[in-house]
């Protein structure tokens, strides 16, 4: 048996049948390095990159080491974004779903705190949340840590990035010692150490390079004239390469709204992420880019971390970061899962000293290379391959995939190929559905119960 097999490492059996049944069969480098120290219950600092599979790096151990018969809240993740809690809960509820009963719950700003008391005093095993979220459950006395044993802190750098550090030392306050401490960062910064020193026992140390290649995501920089000229750049890429799923990064709110209503204008299924969307817009977003219904998503950074999506064709900074590290975790959105990406970056003259200093950074030269010919801007604009349904029923209303995939596969209804990803949220639901059967696959749901009972549907964007 290989050393990097899961089934070599002293997990739950019911944990590796899942995992086998998941298609995870060979261990990343981040999961082979760090997963025996934390089997054997040792505190744990890993530098990883985004992508590198460090969910299920701590998934599993804080899985292995969890009493199902104890409705008490064993374990705590703290992430940054509600995004990249969302991201982690859901793994965890994969890698859990062989193990019988496990409640996993998240908790986050930006919805009503009183659902999720109420889910709080039936019981959880796993809590994953923000921490200004967790410090409110806190100070109301709705959360208790007495007995969780695990403490995971996701991407710890982008929180303290975040100003949640005073947070988050009043969070590891409230748990109890012994504990095991699980610290992931992408970086290292001298508040990261300090953070360490004072709250990890001895920790162990695992490393993974984190340098993009040309074997991973291959990387085009071009120069343009000036501030005027990126949006036609950007057109350009778009068109040339035809991407079904892109990320543009930019460095403003103010940009990303500006883009996004130049793409649009021209044709393009294009949607914005920034932090001054509400909850709602911002979730919406996150769905219909994940169910290829919208081709281009634009975002400040605070879609560079937490981002799950897979297959990600194209990634494109309309500017370049500001920072060495953050250009990697952009960029690092592409060529995962063993696929080559593809990653350009758009600059100015008055950047070249950014460009200039990102070969320390990375493994290969950076030529620059002239864009795609004016020409392609007389190509038609490209059309998603799928189309979004919302539903307005969801968790609350006991809605699952398999209803949704069942009301549309029923008699006159359309294949089950035929049907993307599907988004069961709390309150709502969302399928995505070929485009050239999206009119038939909205009549159906909307024509048939659900659940044994009818619920409102309509197609989000064109």
């Amino acid at each position: 048996m290989s050393s990097t097999d899961f089934a070599s490492l002293d997990l739950a059996p019911a944990l590796v049948e899942n995992l086998a049944a998941l298609g995870y069969h060979t261990m990343t480098p981040v999961q082979a390095e760090a997963l025996p120290f934390l089997l054997a219950g040792r505190d744990l600092i890993a530098q990883a990159k985004t992508g590198s599979g460090k969910t299920a790096t701590f998934g599993l151990g804080l899985l292995n080491r969890l009493d199902p018969k104890r409705f008490r809240v064993q374990s705590l993740i703290l992430c940054p974004t509600r995004e990249l809690a969302d991201q982690v809960a859901g793994e965890l509820r994969r890698l859990a779903r062989a193990v019988d009963n496990v409640k996993i719950l998240t908790l986050c700003g930006g919805v009503p705190i009183g659902p999720q008391i109420g889910s709080l005093e039936h019981g959880v095993h796993a809590v994953v949340g923000t921490p200004g979220r967790i410090d409110d459950h806190l100070r109301k006395g709705t959360l208790n840590l007495d007995d969780a044993t695990t403490l995971v802190l996701d991407e710890a750098d982008r929180m303290l990035e975040m100003g949640f550090l005073e947070i988050v030392e009043k969070i590891l306050a409230c748990l109890p010692k012994p504990r095991q401490t699980l610290l992931f960062s992408a970086t290292w910064p001298d508040a990261i150490r300090l953070l360490a020193q004072r709250h990890m026992v001895d920790p162990e140390t695992v490393t993974v390079d984190a340098t993009h290649d040309a074997a991973t995501i291959r990387q085009h920089f071009h120069q343009v004239a000036d501030d005027s000229e990126r949006l036609a750049a950007l057109r350009r890429l778009l068109l040339a390469h035809r991407p079904e799923s892109t990320l543009v990064f930019c460095n403003t709110k103010v940009d990303v709204d500006a883009v996004t209503k130049d793409l649009v204008a021209q044709g393009f299924a294009a949607l914005a992420l920034h932090g001054d969307l509400d909850q709602r817009a911002r979730d919406q977003a996150l769905v219909r880019f994940a169910n290829r219904s919208v081709s281009v998503l634009v975002c400040t950074d605070v879609a560079a971390r937490g981002l799950d999506i897979d297959d990600l064709d194209l990634v494109v900074n309309h500017q370049v970061a500001r920072d060495r590290d953050v250009h990697s975790h952009r960029i690092g959105r592409t060529g995962r899962a063993g696929s080559q990406g593809r990653a350009c970056t758009l600059f100015v003259a008055s950047e070249q000293h950014r460009i200039d200093r990102l070969p320390e950074h990375f493994s290969e030269a950076i030529p620059t290379e002239p864009l795609p010919p004016a020409s392609v801007l007389n190509e038609p604009v490209f059309k998603p391959p799928m189309h979004c349904l919302q539903i307005d029923g969801g968790r609350r209303q006991k809605l699952r995939p398999g209803d949704i995939v069942g009301a549309l596969t029923r008699e006159g209804g359309i294949a089950a190929d035929q049907i993307g990803k599907i988004s069961v949220q709390d309150q709502c639901a969302y399928v995505a559905v070929q485009r050239a059967v999206a009119k038939q696959a909205l009549a159906k749901l909307a024509s048939g119960p659900l659940k044994g009972r009818s619920f409102k549907v309509r197609q989000i964007g064109s």
